[in-house]
């Protein structure tokens, strides 16, 4: 097993990235297993290289085995309590592999007569439909693109986040790069080639605070809503994929589903990584409640306006939103890209039907342990 970082052009400053060979998922051992998991903590993304005969019960097993005391369901449950309750996310039909359920089939285009004995099926990409501002048809087609949702892979409510994600290339699309725009009034724009995901790091993001900043983020936190992705659902994102345009589409409380008050979540702001590391990591748009304490000592100032709270961490991590921090995952049909889901945000890019297919393995499992931040949450 051989971990090589990833060598940045010089216009970047992305901190994250490692290319691993000489790894068979099939069979890796104990030692290897905990070798993996110190590079994608470090590193905080790996792609391993030349897994195209990766058993999809091997895929899950790698899952488990990196956190065994954790639940044994995907992040987001079941397919059938995925279809139920995940609202935004679940638009799109999602698939678990006949032979192992919890590895998720996601992709664009026809996925074969059998796919992994999944039959004739035709997957909805992760579109430019979910923006309320997409590039126009004629754009499109010509190559322009948004990033489709920065997000982490996250239940939010009930399980606790993923630790890792594990995405398995088995086809890609091919032809020239696309052109992904901010269409934000920035300007700004960069190159991608089709299918892949972009990630950005909150470690590095957490560090683009000033002092000042890094205090308030520490000693506060956010409330996730219940069945977030349900409350969120009639909504639209932004063109740079961050975020959700403010226009009141959230569905109002007493319309949504009973849930259960111990099953809302409270996270910190900031997450300590076992490196000792920290990361800005909040999911903007399932928040509901912010509790802001700008010194240890400070009085908690209690936000539930939403328009208030988006417009506080779009401030923030819109620092790390730009060309020279994200990072295009490269990667081949075959490899198996992981990253640490608790120091890192990642979105699909959307490209024309001309490109071909897209079929990926993806594989999560909510975590045994919750975030905990530098400051505990108090009890109010």
């Amino acid at each position: 097993m051989t971990v090589t970082p990833v060598k940045h052009s010089p216009e970047k400053k992305c901190i994250m990235g490692a290319i691993i060979t000489g790894l068979d998922l099939n069979n890796i051992s104990n030692e290897e297993l905990e070798s993996l998991r110190e590079a994608v903590h470090h590193y905080e993304y790996v792609v391993i290289k030349g897994q195209q005969n990766l058993d999809p019960v091997k895929h899950w097993e790698l899952v488990t085995r990196l956190d065994p005391e954790a639940p044994q369901v995907h992040g987001h449950g079941t397919v059938k309590e995925f279809a139920a309750r995940g609202g935004l996310l679940s638009k799109r039909v999602v698939h678990g592999l006949p032979a192992a359920p919890n590895v998720r089939l996601i992709g664009k285009g026809y996925q074969g007569d059998d796919h992994y004995g999944i039959k004739n099926h035709t997957a909805a990409g992760s579109s430019n439909s979910y923006h309320r501002y997409p590039p126009s048809d004629e754009a499109f087609a010509a190559g322009n693109t948004q990033f489709q949702r920065w997000h982490i892979d996250a239940p939010l409510y009930d399980r606790e986040p993923p630790h890792f994600t594990a995405l398995r290339a088995v086809k890609v699309p091919k032809g020239d790069p696309v052109t992904v725009n901010w269409d934000d009034g920035s300007g700004l724009s960069m190159k991608a080639n089709p299918g892949e995901t972009a990630f950005v790091s909150t470690t590095q993001l957490y560090e683009l605070l000033s002092d000042e900043e890094k205090m308030l983020a520490e000693n506060s936190w956010v409330e996730y809503a219940p069945f977030p992705y349900m409350w969120i659902e009639n909504c639209k994102g932004r063109p740079n994929g961050l975020g959700l345009e403010t226009e009141g589409l959230e569905h109002k409380m007493e319309v949504m589903p009973e849930w259960d008050l111990e099953k809302i979540k409270r996270y910190p702001m900031v997450w300590m990584r076992p490196n000792g590391k920290k990361a800005l990591q909040v999911h903007g748009i399932a928040v509901r409640k912010m509790f802001l304490k700008a010194t240890p000592t400070s009085e908690v100032k209690v936000i539930d306006d939403v328009a208030e709270i988006r417009k506080l961490l779009h401030s923030w991590q819109e620092r790390i939103i730009r060309p020279e921090y994200v990072f295009m995952g490269p990667h081949e049909e075959g490899d198996v890209q992981m990253w640490d889901n608790w120091s890192v945000f990642h979105t699909a890019v959307d490209y024309p039907d001309a490109y071909g297919s897209r079929s990926m393995h993806q594989a999560n499992l909510g975590a045994s342990d919750a975030p905990v931040g530098p400051v505990p949450i108090p009890v109010l």
